[in-house]
């Protein structure tokens, strides 16, 4: 049989910082001076600005032609990997799917680039409405009752909840008795994180043989502490727990709210809902299981859902329409409202898209998608599972929903290579893999999600490519142990991850760090 891998090499360009390429007194474009007439009428642009609001120094921007700017960021698009390049099916539980190109045309449209957060509404009635129409989809696809498109991602979406939380519970005098809340360990890390920072204490649930949520741990952790419950469902494993509304139950028993992580709900569209789960609210990834795309960690939106008990909770603003003139507006009058999580409303181009996807698919071509994409997942983890080094998280619980958490561990036994290793071999066939969150609590970890956007083909040359990098591992290591040899990656040196003394975020904090370390060099 003819193989599937392709030959492939990364253009790599060692494409320095964009302040490095700067050059004093360059520029891409010149803003011609008023002309005196319209000084006269407008002034100079300057005086009526108010002191206090002046830079006492230029900024301090890179200085360079529009030809070397172009140049510039075409040489780092030409060293990335995506959808649209790539099969991107190891980005475990990012959930990459393909954006209908369409929809690209409508959120580029000026008719959306063009709008301002501070227009008046009579000017902006179109995308209100969509941001309304969007809500009622989702109140079909959750069969939760109100809606919030404010939260900018997922841990946006987490910080929702944990606030309205708060506020639900002040509002009842409990907010200082309830100060616990209960998640999963493999729940996505910020039901965890989030909740802590809302300064909450955080009970983690360790997972049963079956990789379940412990329910005896769970019924032990339970009081009249507990403020909410924070689940991922199915978990980051791919395991989803048929028991979860017992789970609701006895949260809701102890006067505890239900928030449901449902980040990736790619499996469950048409399937199951948070209303029969009995969750109080849920938010979903516009930009993961709406097709948005991830944008580099943003734009992004984490749609949220609440009961109708919590509508006066969520964030302010929420749309609202004039049932008579049949006007929409943002309405900012909810007395108990949590306040807000973003300082404007929403990122018109990703529930733009999301709404032209879900119109686009209907009911039943919702259903659909999450039936492929558990097809998919189910076709590749048997196949992987025959690779040579490769074993499953919680083998007795052998069925997945949308994703799968695997293990190189017998890989590492055997042959002294982990899945850091393939990571970086694996760059050189035009792909890549996450591994998983850190800290690691299955070994040598690595996450396949096949979402519905790719074809058996597809899944196939990803499968022979992870079958020749076990293949190498054993018979050819000096090819594993010099990899990347096609790509832009180079080896990662992690003691950069860990140790924010070396962190530079930006281009102050870069220059004082390591302009002279190259310069040295």
């Amino acid at each position: 049989m003819t193989s599937r891998i392709r030959p492939f090499h990364h253009m790599r360009w060692n494409e320095p910082i964009i302040y490095q390429l700067s050059v004093e007194g360059q520029r891409g474009i010149l803003v011609p001076e008023a002309e005196e007439e319209i000084e006269q009428v407008v002034g100079d642009g300057l005086s009526s600005i108010p002191d206090n609001m002046r830079r006492s120094d230029p900024p301090n921007l890179p200085e360079m032609a529009q030809p070397q700017v172009v140049r510039h960021f075409n040489h780092l698009s030409q060293e990335n990997l995506g959808a649209d390049s790539n099969i991107d099916i190891g980005q475990g539980t990012c959930t990459m799917k393909h954006s209908p190109k369409i929809n690209e045309v409508f959120a580029r449209s000026h008719k959306i680039t063009d709008l301002h957060p501070y227009q008046d509404f009579s000017t902006v009635q179109g995308i209100l409405e969509i941001f309304y129409r969007t809500e009622e989809l989702f109140r079909e696809i959750s069969g939760l009752d109100c809606c919030s498109v404010q939260p900018g991602g997922g841990t946006h979406g987490v910080l929702a909840m944990a606030s309205m939380v708060r506020a639900w519970h002040r509002d009842r005098g409990e907010d200082q008795q309830r100060d616990e809340i209960i998640t999963t360990l493999f729940s996505h890390p910020a039901d965890a994180a989030v909740p802590k920072a809302k300064g909450y204490k955080v009970v983690i649930l360790p997972p049963d043989e079956e990789g379940l949520p412990d329910l005896e741990a769970y019924r032990n952790a339970l009081s009249e502490k507990i403020a909410a419950i924070f689940f991922t469902n199915p978990e980051d494993t791919g395991i989803f727990n048929s028991r979860i509304q017992e789970f609701t139950e006895l949260a809701h028993q102890k006067g505890a709210l239900c928030c449901y992580d449902q980040a990736n709900a790619n499996g469950l569209l048409g399937i199951a809902r948070a209303r029969e789960a009995g969750f109080d609210m849920s938010f979903f990834n516009l930009h993961k299981t709406f097709s948005s795309p991830h944008g580099c960690g943003g734009p992004a939106t984490g749609l949220l859902m609440v009961d109708r008990k919590l509508e006066n909770y969520l964030p302010v603003p929420v749309v609202r329409r004039n049932e008579r003139t049949g006007r929409y507006f943002l309405d900012f009058d909810l007395p108990k409202s949590c306040g807000k999580v973003k300082a404007f409303f929403g990122v018109a181009p990703v529930v733009l898209r999301a709404y032209a996807w879900i119109m686009s698919l209907g009911a039943d071509g919702l259903e659909e998608a999450s039936r492929i994409a558990v097809l998919n997942n189910n076709y590749f983890m048997k196949k992987m599972l025959k690779v040579r080094g490769c074993s499953i998280s919680f083998p007795r619980h052998p069925a997945r929903v949308e994703q799968v958490r695997y293990s190189w561990e017998k890989l590492k036994e055997e042959t002294g290579f982990g899945t850091g290793d393939v990571q970086r071999r694996i760059a050189d066939f035009g792909t890549h893999y996450w591994t998983s969150h850190e800290p690691w609590v299955i070994p040598e970890p690595f996450t396949i999600e096949p979402s519905e956007s790719y074809s058996k083909d597809d899944i196939d040359e990803y499968l022979e490519i992870m079958e020749q990098i076990s293949r190498e591992c054993y018979e050819e290591p000096e090819v594993i142990r010099h990899a990347p040899h096609n790509s832009t990656v180079h080896h990662i040196d992690h003691e950069y991850l860990d140790d924010p003394g070396k962190w530079a975020i930006t281009w102050r904090e870069y220059s004082k760090k390591y302009t002279g370390y190259f310069q040295e060099r």
